[in-house]
């Protein structure tokens, strides 16, 4: 259902010329572990079911919100001493660098053991280490009884920070869950042009356009529109928010992402919400759509087919997120 672009591959090729996947780590929250998964489905064409996984496929670690770290493989063992002597044999020789031990969930180690490996292997790459701000940080770890080692890229939690944004409501979506429904709307084609017809105050635009997205965003209400503007040059962003109804937009987009609105801050009804998803089809190829309630047969009715569902759950709240085609 979703299928990589062989333009998005980038499989890691170690110093012996041999292809190595990626180790992905993830972690998601109970009520949120249907949106990871299908986050994992839209980014690498595969449900883990654990949280972690090998892949072909690279992406960024601070792009989902899900992806806590990833180890580019170099070296593989079945002892930490075959990956040592791989170390020596290739001579590596970085400056200043870190080796993390990665505990992941399935493996944990102690605090002095994950110490004494962590020494071990730094000390046979030839250069200085540098242990408060390196430059270059490693990662080595057991998984599924062999041991792997290659350099460590953590999440950058920088995006968390538009939580923070001037402007929000109770009933916003959160920057994580809108960073991982961007994801559904691209998959890996970071080249798509996006659309938030009802954008509100802009929490999916800001994720969109951090991700360097096209996106454009339209919004009906004045207030809430204007104040959304101030979110984005909040954040440095350009605005891409025109304040105006849905229904008047004459562009044509490859995906549409709507959060339904219900009628908190203004007046909504059956017909309006069943109006938007026409809408969507009409201006777009394919809907992530979030929903309070079930819309399955009015998403039917609109032209749009459904490809993968999930729901989210915030306190009594439960959210269907839809990807239509």
């Amino acid at each position: 259902m979703f299928k990589l672009m062989p333009m998005d591959m980038k499989p890691k090729v170690n110093l012996n010329n041999k292809i190595k996947p990626y180790f992905y780590i993830i972690n998601f929250a109970q009520d949120e572990e249907s949106l990871c998964k299908m986050e994992m489905k839209c980014l690498f064409n595969k449900v883990p079911n654990k949280k972690y996984f090998f892949s072909y496929h690279y992406i960024t670690t601070s792009r989902s919100p899900f992806v806590k770290g990833s180890i580019s493989i170099m070296y593989t063992g079945k002892s930490l001493e075959d990956i040592i002597h791989k170390i020596t044999v290739d001579k590596l020789s970085y400056e200043n660098f870190k080796v993390s031990y990665v505990n992941y969930g399935d493996e944990t180690l102690s605090y002095e053991n994950r110490r004494k490996i962590e020494y071990e292997i730094g000390q046979n790459i030839a250069g200085e280490a540098e242990m408060k701000d390196p430059e270059l940080l490693f990662g080595i770890t057991k998984v599924n009884e062999k041991w792997i080692f290659g350099k460590y890229e953590k999440n950058n939690p920088e995006w968390k920070l538009h939580n923070r944004k001037p402007y929000s409501y109770s009933n916003a979506l959160s920057s994580r869950i809108a960073r991982a429904i961007v994801n559904l709307a691209v998959c890996n084609k970071l080249d798509y042009k996006l659309v938030d017809p009802c954008c509100g105050i802009g929490t999916v635009i800001i994720e969109a356009l951090s991700l360097g997205i096209n996106i454009k965003g339209w919004e009906i209400n004045p207030m809430i529109a204007a104040n959304a503007k101030k979110n984005l040059k909040y954040f440095c962003y350009k605005n891409v928010i025109t304040t105006g109804n849905m229904h008047d937009i004459k562009d044509n987009f490859d995906v549409s992402i709507i959060d339904l609105p219900y009628g908190l801050f203004s007046s909504t009804t059956l017909e309006d919400q069943v109006a938007i998803i026409k809408t969507a089809r009409k201006i777009s190829n394919k809907m992530i759509i979030i929903t309070f309630e079930n819309m399955d047969k009015y998403i039917l009715s609109s032209g749009f087919n459904i490809s993968y569902k999930c729901f989210v759950a915030k306190g009594k709240f439960k959210r269907h997120i839809t990807i239509c085609q």
